[in-house]
């Protein structure tokens, strides 16, 4: 045979060979868009009738305030969470799940009159897998509560919204996601110290930044109670999800300067976060819309997950869709007719526990899936109009592969996806100039990471 017509058989086999070895590993690729049995079953034991059983116990103890009273078993910021305590451990008794206080003792500030122990009650759920454990996700409701005035600590204030509502959505995900197991660690928190200037979440995020903890992501969930607007408008199909892109700051670090060099300001790890718990609690809760806001939080306002953010953490806030200030943060009074203050018969259980079944969504898919690649980059030592796209192998033993994600730059989801299976380097023939991209982790049963952004690399 000639050695010309050769070198063709040759080639063509060659050709051949590789076009089936692509076809084959896309075959091969994990169903990413099918719903997860374990995370269906724990989205569809969320009780509207509980939260509401929760939200009630809460607004039985008068008042709430991080100051009010400590011993008595019926009244104050004590009673609530030695019961809260001893709820959790109820329904985690038989599971692996632990109860404790995480507590310090504040000196006082502007919204703290005497020193006062500050303390959270933390319900850790710990992963499954060794190469995932100490990977860990946050779901946070504050307990506390306060009405016209905020230092006044002996006034009843029911905060059947603010916040018991995502008080109780943070039990309610306790207790049913502890009988479920979970790759990745689930710490379900309920902070105090949130309407006296965030205390407790404070002082968790700043422990785990000292301590080195790998919180991948933070869930809060503050005013998720109610669907009426104040205007008297119903609007129980939507949630709004507050999500930080490029975080403030006085200087820029080296990283966030890449970010911003290369057009990436919305593809911070918290709008990455966002995208994921969009994508999986509207898969698992039809017919509901998760509105992703670009804010860190409302208009000049803050909540629990800003200390997270401030560590470096992706952290996101859902909260209902139209505030009503009649019924928050108000003295109990009727005026002309008008009931003020934050009273449970303004909360909408249903709404709640549409909320918490999208967090549990969220949150299961999360860990349960491998954690987002690291050290992603994309090639720029030579031009071309391919994107070629590089990355470290994660190091999970149920990982299948990896998908590269795309959207225009004017897109804020992500539009397309490649599986390119289980390489460290892949290229798509689409220009870096024209889209953004990312990279996921995908496991064999196709439970899929947050995407990674791309720093430039040669």
């Amino acid at each position: 045979m000639p050695p010309a017509r050769l070198s063709r058989t040759l080639l063509a086999g060659l050709i051949a060979a590789a076009t089936t070895s692509a076809f084959a590993a896309q075959a091969a690729a994990p169903d990413v868009s099918k719903r997860q049995p374990e995370i269906e079953k724990a989205v569809s034991e969320i009780s509207a009738k509980r939260i509401e059983a929760y939200i009630r116990k809460l607004v039985s103890f008068g008042t709430r305030h991080t100051m009010s009273d400590t011993s008595s078993d019926t009244r104050g910021i004590g009673a609530a969470r030695r019961w809260i305590k001893s709820e959790l451990e109820r329904c985690g008794a038989g599971t692996r799940m632990q109860v404790t206080y995480d507590s310090y003792v504040d000196q006082g500030g502007p919204r703290i009159s005497r020193p006062t122990e500050v303390v959270n009650v933390v319900a850790t759920l710990p992963g499954t897998q060794p190469e995932s454990k100490d990977r860990m996700y946050v779901v946070s409701g504050h307990y506390d509560s306060r009405v016209t005035d905020v230092m006044n600590d002996t006034a009843d204030a029911p905060g059947a919204n603010d916040d018991a509502s995502g008080t109780a959505a943070v039990m309610e995900m306790a207790c049913v996601m502890a009988r479920h197991n979970f790759d990745a660690t689930l710490v379900f928190m309920t902070v105090a110290g949130e309407e006296q200037g965030l205390l407790g979440a404070k002082h968790f995020a700043d422990q785990a930044k000292k301590n080195g903890w790998n919180i991948a992501g933070m869930y809060d969930n503050d005013i998720i109670g109610s669907s009426h607007a104040d205007d008297g408008r119903k609007d129980d199909g939507q949630v709004r999800l507050f999500a930080q892109g490029v975080p403030p700051g006085k200087e820029m670090s080296e990283a966030l300067r890449t970010l911003v060099t290369t057009g990436g300001e919305n593809d911070s790890i918290t709008r990455q976060l966002a995208r994921h718990t969009k994508e999986q609690g509207e898969r698992y809760v039809k017919g509901f819309k998760v509105n992703v806001i670009y804010r860190t939080d409302r208009y000049l306002r803050g909540g629990d997950h800003s200390p997270f953010l401030a560590n470096g953490y992706a952290a996101v806030r859902f909260t209902e869709p139209n505030e009503n200030f009649d019924h928050q943060h108000q003295d109990l009074r009727t005026e002309n007719g008008k009931v003020y203050g934050d009273l449970p018969e303004f909360d909408d259980f249903n709404y709640i526990a549409k909320v918490t079944k999208v967090n549990v969504a969220g949150l299961a898919s999360l860990a349960l899936a491998p954690a987002a690649p690291q050290k992603v980059g994309a090639r720029t030592d030579k031009l071309e109009n391919d994107t070629t796209l590089v990355w470290e192998a994660n190091q999970e033993p149920d990982l299948a592969g990896y998908r590269i994600v795309w959207r225009e730059t004017t897109a804020p989801f992500w539009q397309g996806a490649k599986y390119v299976g289980n390489v460290t380097e892949a290229s798509v023939k689409l220009s870096k100039d024209n889209y953004f991209f990312g990279v996921q982790a995908v496991d064999k049963d196709g439970n899929v990471s947050p995407a990674t952004y791309p720093v430039p690399k040669r």
